[in-house]
């Protein structure tokens, strides 16, 4: 495997972790709310900076966006990337205004209510158009994985389809147990963290959701690239 391709998956790795930190919020740290906000804020920082070296390491595609036929699967790929610009471009001009650690020195205090409500929008929002778009490409993942192994057997093939119905199956449970939707659909207004649990059962639930959506994402691009080989 290439260096630059290890690069990526590394990135892809660490936005990925990133994304599921973030979403604990403070409880990475404990019930003490002033160091998880900064923790919270700096991982955010760290996710943004992730976000720029991604593109970058893909702005061959990017240079592309203009050029081509576009079919169905490359509109649908193509609109998840901009909805996922959008949510993150919403989560970091939102957090700078929400910010009482690394951007404290702006000296910002308007716009407060509003910008939580964006903040929490585009962070539920873009934790599914990220899983979407991971889905998109999960074929191309499976497909570097068998390169690094043998050759899997039929048994093995139905094993990973059957585990990954589970995992979907348990995230539709966890989307519901977390409130998931309220939170995207403004229900509730402010997001609730139990301290009293652990933080493994939390992110062991929001990488079902994640795995959830990646179902979800590698079903469109199927169906999509089917549609495509028809047209």
């Amino acid at each position: 495997m290439k260096p630059k391709q290890i690069l990526k998956i590394a990135v892809d790795l660490l936005m990925t972790a990133s994304l599921l930190l973030l979403m604990a919020y403070s409880l990475v740290y404990g019930s003490d709310p002033t160091v998880g906000e900064a923790v919270h804020e700096w991982l955010g920082v760290g996710m943004f900076v992730l976000f720029v070296l991604h593109h970058i390491l893909n702005r061959k595609w990017c240079k592309g966006i203009l050029r081509g036929r576009y079919t169905s699967y490359r509109v649908l790929q193509t609109v998840l990337v901009a909805l996922v610009l959008l949510s993150m471009c919403g989560s970091m001009i939102s957090g700078i205004l929400l910010s009482r650690t690394v951007f404290s020195f702006l000296g910002i205090r308007s716009g407060q209510m509003t910008a939580r409500t964006v903040h929490m929008l585009s962070a539920y929002w873009g934790f599914v158009f990220m899983s979407l778009h991971l889905g998109l490409h999960w074929s191309g993942i499976m497909g570097m994985a068998r390169k690094l192994t043998k050759k899997p057997s039929e048994f093995r093939k139905w094993t990973l389809r059957g585990m990954a119905a589970l995992v979907a199956a348990y995230g539709a449970y966890a989307f519901v147990k977390r409130d998931f939707g309220s939170y995207m659909l403004l229900r509730v207004h402010f997001v609730f963290f139990d301290f009293d649990a652990p933080l493994a059962l939390f992110l062991l639930d929001y990488v079902a959701i994640m795995g959830l959506f990646v179902f979800w994402g590698d079903f469109l691009a199927a169906m999509f690239v089917q549609r495509g080989k028809r047209s």
